[in-house]
């Protein structure tokens, strides 16, 4: 992901579309909830098919089960204007709908290929229900070919059902504000009039070119740039590694790279490597992909193990600044959401930290302001200094913005030791050491 979201916000306004239409959307998950809150900001009435009746019953009585600043105001939004309504039955969300956007999860299986059966049940469910002449939109990261392949199915088919890939491009944090201003629509489709009816119908009054491509190379978009993304990062933090060992300083030569203009300033943050629900599964689907047509991406392969290999660096210095071992000491930890701005903490780099600190034997008393969660060896405290109360070393593991402003002299009167270990380059340096405790960031020079 890039850089953060603010930690709260609201959702921007933007005008209604002129052309409201009636649309499904299956699935109440991260994605399915940012698309239906956005399309009734465009004005359109949507049916909200979800079969978890928990988190139906939590949207009715107003609550959000994922937190993403803007979200809320948009739910509530629709809710108050009549123009979403939730459904525990998919097959009547759909009814009498013209577009049908398909949000559902498509986890990691065996060998990181991409597990779409939970997509797959849901189509078959609803198929006989579409109506005829419908399009429906698979918004759903799937493996290439998977827009093609459901086209092919009876049902699909002889009901003159026009199948679009429409893949989504949110980043957790500012998900909305991506929604509602994005640098592009990926639209992929071989029916043009489907295409046009996305484009202009659905998204008209969206900013962002229009990129209408096959549904293959659709498919195919998405997964490249995750995976891009991802390489990038395990780029920067192979350079900041390198600053440590040369004594060069990570910050004033990625500011120096990024200013070139086909660099730009983008995912140039050395941290504890990529993580949460897109990049990591993405990466290891298009490995997968790409072992399943013979061909051998073993430039992925080692940004993979470049990943890894930075997360084992963090428990390292974190080790280091222990006294050597982890047996037996105590680790304050700031941040367990794999990014600020969510409570997200699916495949967290925090997270993948706190439980290698705890395997080595460290217990860990963690803080984060919004996510959650639950783990042999570790505690969760209400506030950030009881997170350092009598820890032997501070790490920093999500980049909250609120973090900095905790005062590092009260830091310091918590802890029983005195380094702290930021995975994020968040806190001011100068700032620590003048409390009287010792910084080790990421790229810094050696410690």
């Amino acid at each position: 992901m890039s850089r953060p979201g603010p930690d709260d916000g609201e959702a921007p306004a933007r005008a209604s579309s002129s052309h409201r239409m009636r649309i499904a959307v299956i699935g109440a998950g991260y994605v399915g909830l940012v698309q239906a809150g956005g399309l009734v900001r465009l004005g359109h009435e949507v049916r909200l098919g979800e079969r978890d009746e928990a988190r139906l019953d939590a949207l009715r009585a107003g609550r959000m089960p994922v937190y993403e600043p803007g979200l809320a105001a948009l739910i509530s939004e629709g809710r108050a204007a009549g123009r979403l309504s939730f459904h525990a039955s998919n097959r009547e969300a759909v009814s009498g709908t013209s577009v049908v956007f398909i949000a559902l999860p498509t986890p990691s299986g065996e060998g990181g290929a991409v597990d779409t059966s939970i997509l797959d049940r849901a189509i078959a469910d609803v198929a006989a229900s579409l109506p005829a002449g419908s399009v429906l939109v698979i918004k759903s990261t799937v493996p290439v070919g998977t827009a093609r392949r459901i086209s092919q199915i009876p049902a699909i088919e002889g009901r003159d059902v026009r199948v679009v890939s429409n893949p989504e491009f949110l980043r957790e944090g500012s998900a909305v504000e991506d929604f509602l201003n994005p640098d592009r629509v990926v639209i992929g489709s071989t029916d043009l009039q489907a295409a046009e009816l996305l484009a202009s119908g659905v998204y008209g009054d969206l900013p962002g070119e229009r990129l209408v491509v096959d549904p293959a190379s659709s498919e195919m978009i998405k997964y490249a740039a995750n995976a891009y993304l991802a390489t990038r990062v395990s780029f920067v933090n192979s350079i900041a590694n390198l600053c440590e060992e040369v004594g060069a300083d990570a910050a004033t030569v990625l500011g120096g790279m990024g200013r070139d203009h086909r660099i730009g300033s983008h995912y140039l943050a050395p941290g504890p490597g990529y993580g949460g629900s897109c990049l990591p599964k993405d990466t290891r689907a298009l490995r997968a992909m790409a072992e399943r047509h013979g061909y051998d991406f073993r430039l992925l392969r080692a940004v993979m193990e470049v990943n890894d290999e930075q997360r084992r660096r963090i428990v390292a210095k974190v080790a280091s600044a222990a006294g050597g071992t982890l047996s037996g000491a105590t680790v304050g930890l700031w941040g367990l959401a794999f990014k600020a701005g969510t409570d997200d903490v699916r495949e967290s780099p925090a997270a993948d930290l706190a439980g290698r600190l705890t395997a080595a034997g460290a217990s860990v008393r963690a803080y984060d302001p919004r996510a959650v969660l639950s783990m042999p060896g570790m505690e969760m405290v209400p506030d950030p200094l009881a997170a350092a109360d009598g820890a032997d070393v501070l790490l920093v593991a999500t980049e909250w913005r609120r973090f900095r402003q905790v005062d590092p002299v009260e830091v310091k009167e918590a802890m029983r030791g005195s380094v702290v270990v930021d995975a994020r380059n968040l806190l001011d340096a100068e700032v620590v050491r003048a409390a009287g405790l010792s910084y080790r960031g990421v790229g810094t020079g050696r410690a």
